[in-house]
């Protein structure tokens, strides 16, 4: 399956200030999820972000605010962003598909992204826009998602698949200042 701009949604979950100098590659891991806030805003694809116990975990990267502009902060203290409930009256509830960008992989990403399959969303990982404290971690957190139906890609199959064709001025435009130079 393919993903639709029109039928997604970006979830960014915990991508927070305290946690992210101890994510392996956590400067990429917030350049990546960006620049994919970035492009999710220019074709119209709605972005929520949750943060696991912003009191102590600090507030979502300031870079990262600022990407997703308006889009709606759910705060949690379960691990899975569906356990929670916190992601209810939001565009992740109410869209078919969710792509899934954050931290930690093994944790409240694996756990939110199995609990949205369940529920019988098709739910898409983006491999460069998640991260943990250790590699291998996040490694075997991606095979878990895969052996349960779950969709492994990357931020440019992201875009391509969003964007569906080449002939177009959103295209240009994403092309322009997303992809063609990063």
């Amino acid at each position: 399956m393919l993903m639709d701009r029109h039928k997604s949604s970006l979830l960014v979950v915990d991508v927070q200030a305290r946690l992210l100098p101890a994510i392996a590659d956590g400067e990429a891991v917030l350049g990546n999820c960006v620049w994919l806030a970035g492009v999710a805003r220019r074709v119209g694809v709605p972005v929520v972000v949750s943060e696991q116990y912003p009191e102590g975990l600090g507030r979502t990267a300031d870079p990262l605010l600022a990407a997703v502009g308006d889009a709606p902060v759910v705060t949690k203290t379960h691990f899975s962003c569906v356990a929670d409930g916190c992601l209810e009256g939001t565009a992740v509830d109410s869209r078919r598909q969710v792509v899934v960008v954050g931290t930690e992989a093994h944790v409240c990403v694996l756990q939110t992204v199995l609990e949205l399959r369940w529920q019988g969303k098709e739910v898409f990982v983006v491999a460069d826009a998640v991260g943990s404290r250790k590699p291998a971690d996040r490694e075997a957190a991606l095979a878990r998602m895969r052996s349960h139906g779950i969709e492994v890609v990357t931020r440019e199959m992201v875009a391509f698949e969003w964007l569906h064709e080449s002939a177009t001025d959103l295209f240009r435009e994403v092309n322009r200042d997303f992809i063609r130079d990063n």
